[in-house]
């Protein structure tokens, strides 16, 4: 997956690198720094950040991993917070981007951030994911690679205050409990009743109505005829509901693509799909797209509600107001925001599953 949001230890992450949210002097430090310093080996570590002397802020710089199962260490200065008045987020911005653009020098094919100053350096958590989500999500819309954002607890990832609070209202005005009905006879009390005569009166008048309708009388003479009849009319039914398939999913998605005018670079990254799992679709007709890579082609095509329903529909999937995950899917499309990025951002403050791959 293109970006994943995760809940680790940035440690114990398997990546090409992790990045460490370092000081311009490259000297290990508290939080998230000096437990990658400890993980890697401090004396190793620190000999190397030595030799490179130091670091500006929103500037990165690359040492190997050591001890970490990762095999680099990508050191990225962000900005102290002040008032956010200093220049802040673009800093912060340049300090995601040009960790990136570090790995893509290198040739890595996946990294791991964690919340760059948002601890000691104090920057507000919900701005610093807003910035964190904007700025990976365009360096994905244009390149390969796997990111993933590290959080180490939920108490680490904030969603801005205002849009957890409105998409919180939103579930509360549709969310419905889904309770199974209730029969009022026990599990097989109507077929006991139907084959002992003695439990029949204890059958309303509507029960015993219906038991005589669904009871009929067929002579023996008729019924090898009728099943005869039945079983080929059932049959040409069959042969022809087969020649007259509906588009599958794959079909439909290349066609709207097609419709849209859209390449199929832009259409997967805008789904947060891995380039493999396209050419997958793409080549199979009969493909079994999950709900979650539905959803997420949905939301790259940026499909009406009801638009999404029938691509939905492709996969064997339908929305339901008794799932906060699909709520949660409706409510961006009903506001008309198709960024992937803040929509999984939304779902993972939610506890939800992710869209994509």
């Amino acid at each position: 997956m293109p970006l994943e949001i995760i809940r680790n230890d940035i440690t114990k992450v398997h990546a090409d690198a992790i990045v460490n949210a370092a000081s311009t002097s490259l000297q290990q430090g508290g939080g998230v720094c000096g437990a990658i310093f400890a993980a890697a080996g401090s004396v190793r570590l620190q000999a190397a950040c030595d030799a490179i002397g130091g670091c500006a802020i929103g500037e990165a710089v690359i040492t190997p991993g050591y001890d970490l199962p990762s095999a680099w260490i990508i050191h990225a200065v962000g900005p102290v917070w002040h008032d956010g008045q200093a220049g802040e987020a673009a800093l912060l911005a340049d300090a995601y981007r040009n960790a990136l653009l570090l790995a893509k020098a290198h040739q890595l094919e996946s990294i791991a951030f964690p919340l760059i100053s948002t601890g000691i350096y104090q920057y507000p958590k919900d701005q610093a994911l807003q910035i964190a989500i904007a700025t990976i999500g365009a360096f994905l819309l244009e390149n390969d690679m796997t990111v993933y954002l590290v959080v180490y607890d939920k108490a680490s990832f904030v969603l801005s205050e205002r849009l957890f609070a409105s998409i919180t209202e939103y579930i509360d005005d549709t969310y419905v409990d889904a309770h199974p009905s209730r029969r009022r006879e026990q599990p097989g009390q109507y077929k006991e009743a139907m084959m002992r005569p003695e439990l029949k009166p204890e059958l309303d008048a509507n029960e015993q109505s219906c038991a005589v309708m669904q009871s009929p009388v067929v002579a023996e003479d008729e019924i090898s005829n009728y099943t005869s009849i039945t079983s080929v009319q059932r049959e040409r039914r069959l042969d022809d509901l087969l020649d007259q398939l509906d588009e599958t999913f794959s079909q439909m998605l290349l066609r709207l693509i097609d419709e849209k005018v859209l390449s199929d670079v832009t259409v997967y990254k805008r789904a947060n799909i891995d380039r493999r799992l396209f050419s997958k679709i793409r080549s199979d007709v009969q493909y079994k797209a999950s709900k979650s890579t539905a959803l997420a082609f949905a939301i790259a095509l940026e499909l009406s509600l009801d638009e999404t329903r029938d691509l939905l529909s492709k996969a064997g999937f339908a929305l339901s107001h008794s799932n906060k995950f699909d709520i949660i899917i409706e409510y961006f499309i009903q506001e008309g925001n198709y960024n992937i990025f803040e929509i999984n951002e939304a779902l993972f403050a939610f506890d939800q599953a992710l869209l994509g791959a």
